[in-house]
């Protein structure tokens, strides 16, 4: 799966994916797959980086695919994007169906912004702490 924004759906994503929180500098301007944002920097350089955790440590090179490229719209997921209810970087299990749903776009921006201030609550707490808030999932 791939959604690409048009230029004048880029600000509107990069606000609700709230990017210039998690990695200043980028936008977003399109997903690739069910949890993995595709950013632009300041320069113009393209990069993939999971929707949690949308950390600029994870952020990856990526070239995006031509114009001509013969992808075609699905309508059946048309508005739709899959999620994890729990993410794996949080312990969820891509593998069990209850871990899934499918949410619209406003939605998925909501869970993602929601999962990465969680992340970088628990990535501040001190190490011992943060250990065992971790066992939670």
């Amino acid at each position: 799966m791939l959604i690409s924004f048009n230029e004048a759906g880029v600000a509107s994503a990069s606000d609700r994916y709230s990017i210039s929180r998690f990695n200043p500098g980028h936008q977003v301007i399109g997903l690739r797959g069910w949890d993995v944002l595709i950013v632009r920097d300041s320069v113009g350089l393209v990069y993939t980086v999971p929707s949690v955790p949308m950390d600029s440590g994870f952020l990856s090179r990526y070239v995006l695919p031509e114009a001509e490229s013969s992808m075609v719209p699905d309508e059946r997921f048309l508005g739709k994007i899959r999620w994890y209810v729990q993410p794996i970087e949080f312990g969820g299990d891509p593998n069990v169906e209850m871990n899934v749903i499918w949410v619209n776009h406003e939605e998925h921006a909501q869970a993602v912004t929601w999962w990465n201030d969680l992340y970088r609550s628990v990535r501040s707490l001190p190490s011992a702490t943060a250990e065992q808030y971790s066992r939670l999932w």
